[in-house]
């Protein structure tokens, strides 16, 4: 993989990442287009560099995302109490993360096949697409102040990511519209996802980094290509952080319906240039 090659896959998961249009999807897309040969290394890659978008999260919401709960008198009855209280925050994350890390371990095989299919990609796109067209219909309700995320939600909110391990369905999209059922508003739901991507996708990297590193080749591939990997991550760092301001304050005002054409749209082209027997697979 080239740097140029690189810089563009960055900028197409920064792009994508916190949108409900698939960033593994369009990932998946951009290499098959670009002709990147497929490795150890570039599915590592397309895993690690999603490292760097999360990262915007935390800069662009570290007042939330540090802020501790004030403990009152009546939380302080035990140490047990106290330490659940004033970390509620994390555990509601902790909570969320656990669906997804379960699935994530026992399925990683499967999903690594999955992840070389633009067909299911395609697919995905399209239906998903259709959903976008009428989650604001079903779920959506007037925006109102900051709305409680308990723990049951939290969970739920978690099993719905558990759905965007399949390439095309998108993180971002699972996670919103199962907030948005929970009667979670849309900016809320999407503030939550953000939230919830800092602890999966922080895992998912650790485990495709480590995974890369105990195999018989990978080390020396991360080796010759780690200055790829900066650049990867801090491209995708920059373009996340632009992204997600502009993703709050459209889907607050607009909703999703754009972006439901969009994957249909661009998940349509695909599925056309695959049944007219153009090839668009991963090398």
């Amino acid at each position: 993989m080239s740097i140029i090659e690189a810089i563009i896959i960055a900028i197409v998961e920064g792009l994508t990442e916190f949108l409900p249009v698939s960033s593994t999807g369009h990932m998946i897309i951009a290499q098959s287009l670009l002709g990147v040969e497929s490795n150890e290394f570039v599915k590592a890659f397309t895993v690690i560099i999603q490292f760097g978008a999360i990262l915007s999260v935390i800069v662009l919401y570290w007042k939330r995302f540090f802020r501790l709960r004030e403990v009152p008198e009546s939380a302080k009855t035990s140490k047990l109490n106290y330490f659940l209280y004033k970390y509620e925050f994390y555990w509601k994350l902790l909570v969320g993360f656990i669906p997804a890390a379960i699935l994530g371990l026992l399925f990683n095989d499967v999903i690594d096949e999955l992840l070389e299919s633009v067909l299911v990609v395609s697919i995905m796109l399209v239906l998903g697409g259709i959903l976008m067209l009428f989650v604001d219909k079903w779920f959506g309700k007037p925006e109102q102040g900051e709305q409680e995320i308990t723990y049951k939600n939290a969970f739920i909110i978690g099993c719905y990511q558990c759905i965007a391990m399949i390439p095309g369905v998108s993180r971002s999209m699972a996670t919103i519209v199962g907030g948005m059922s929970r009667g979670l508003s849309r900016k809320n739901a999407a503030e939550f996802s953000f939230f919830l991507a800092v602890p999966t996708m922080a895992a998912a990297t650790g485990y495709k980094l480590l995974k890369l590193i105990m195999s018989d080749t990978g080390f020396e591939l991360l080796k010759d290509n780690i200055g790829v990997l900066i650049i990867g991550n801090v491209v995708a760092f920059i373009v996340a952080l632009l992204a997600i301001k502009f993703f709050i304050g459209f889907v607050t005002k607009y909703g999703f319906k754009l972006f439901g054409w969009y994957r249909i749209i661009v998940g349509g082209i695909l599925l056309a240039l695959l049944l007219s027997g153009h090839e668009l697979t991963i090398i």
